[in-house]
């Protein structure tokens, strides 16, 4: 039986990114359990993945420099595709080979950037 946890939006959004291994990667029904906190994101393709939308460029730049601010703290860093006014994020922790919580922790972040 595991004894994972899911965290809520806020215990995530204060959470921190830590070094993981293959070990910390999260099973399919704990990956299915955490999207709760963050239910805008989906696991697809092996990654979380959310599409943020803007209504200028300046706005898509801002958070784009605002989610760079966060990786650089958490030293933790999402693939971005960026268009004039969308970008399109996805986390996944290679040294953990899947995903961690680490990926929920930015995921958290960047929806808590996106409200604010």
């Amino acid at each position: 039986m595991s004894s994972f946890v899911p965290l809520s939006f806020e215990e995530l959004q204060r959470g921190h990114c830590h070094h993981m291994t293959e070990d910390d990667a999260l099973a399919p029904e704990e990956i299915a359990a955490q999207l709760q906190a963050v239910p805008k994101w989906q696991f697809q393709s092996g990654a979380l993945r959310r599409t943020f939308s803007f209504g200028n460029y300046y706005e898509t730049m801002a958070f784009v420099n605002a989610l760079a601010w966060i990786a650089h703290k958490q030293d933790h860093h999402p693939e971005l595709t960026v268009t004039y006014n969308r970008v399109a994020v996805a986390f996944d922790t290679h040294s953990a080979k899947g995903i961690s919580q680490n990926d929920f922790v930015c995921a958290a972040r960047a929806d808590a950037v996106y409200g604010s």
